[in-house]
């Protein structure tokens, strides 16, 4: 199985972003499951269409998408929760304090 990860990045640095998932990917790949990077390098130039538009490309190679904590309050993490959806991919949502 091949999953990808949906969390919030509006606000923050591509370093930010790898920090907050590594103890999410550290237990994905922990249970033998190949965790597909779909982080990318921020230009601030690039409208951030653009950045939903690579992630969505991305999600057409994972069986599974990671929501993680508060991606309800991201515009680009609720369309990709839709599209994951959609698309009948698995959704794993965690919860707000994720244990890990």
């Amino acid at each position: 199985m091949k999953v990808a990860i949906s969390q919030p990045m509006n606000g923050r640095t591509a370093e930010q972003i790898k920090q907050e998932r590594q103890s999410v990917v550290e237990y994905i790949k922990g249970l033998g499951i190949e965790v597909i990077d779909t982080v990318l390098d921020i230009d601030a130039e690039k409208d951030p269409m653009y950045y939903l538009g690579e992630s969505i490309k991305m999600f057409s190679d994972a069986d599974a998408v990671v929501f993680m904590p508060d991606w309800e309050l991201a515009r680009g993490c609720r369309i990709e929760y839709h599209i994951a959806e959609e698309y009948g991919k698995i959704i794993i949502l965690l919860p707000q304090d994720k244990g890990l």
